[in-house]
């Protein structure tokens, strides 16, 4: 699994790639989590068009970003361009009625308001 971080305006964007279900490195995780944080934005955008699965470790893993970002007054938070695949567990798990979900990034964009 891979995570890439890029800024868009006052937008962060992450980037998840690959298989992300068994983590072998919890201390990545970690890492990548307090960089966001770090960052202290109030809008957060993760892209999940590159994943071919989720487990629930990186499910934990959105879920405490998802927290982080929406304590803020003006935070702001959406997954973008889950699979079919990774939507079911997203359903599976009910995060789908609590996290808004888009499509893909430019309609998350579009859906939100934010700018590009």
């Amino acid at each position: 699994m891979l995570i890439e971080i890029e800024i868009q305006d006052d937008v962060c964007v992450l980037r998840l790639k690959g298989r992300c279900v068994a983590v072998t490195d919890p201390d990545y995780l970690r890492s990548q989590a307090e960089q966001v944080k770090a960052g202290n934005h109030s809008k957060l955008l993760v892209d999940l068009s590159e994943v071919s699965a989720i487990g629930s470790t990186v499910i934990g893993f959105v879920v405490g970003l998802y927290t982080s970002i929406t304590k803020k007054a003006d935070g702001r938070f959406t997954l973008a361009g889950a699979n079919s695949h990774v939507r079911n567990v997203l359903d599976l798990t009910r995060l789908s009625t609590v996290i808004p979900l888009a499509a893909d990034t430019s309609l998350a964009y579009r859906c939100s308001g934010w700018t590009i």
